[in-house]
């Protein structure tokens, strides 16, 4: 794993938690915003995803 794996899946994890602190409080702000980090995160995760696809090609 490298760092923009690790750190994809943390933002992710972090979007996650705060989505669901914006739907107890009824935040609608707080749940857009967690939902933009797990878009932020996911993707990022994915470009580690592909850099570690392009270190495995012969």
């Amino acid at each position: 794993m490298n760092k923009d794996q690790v750190k994809g899946r943390v933002e992710e994890a972090k979007g996650k938690v705060k989505e669901a602190v914006g739907k107890v409080t009824g935040s609608e702000t707080t749940q857009v915003k967690g939902k933009v980090e797990q878009v932020v995160g996911k993707t990022r995760a994915a470009y580690g995803d592909a850099k570690e696809q392009l270190k495995k090609q012969p």
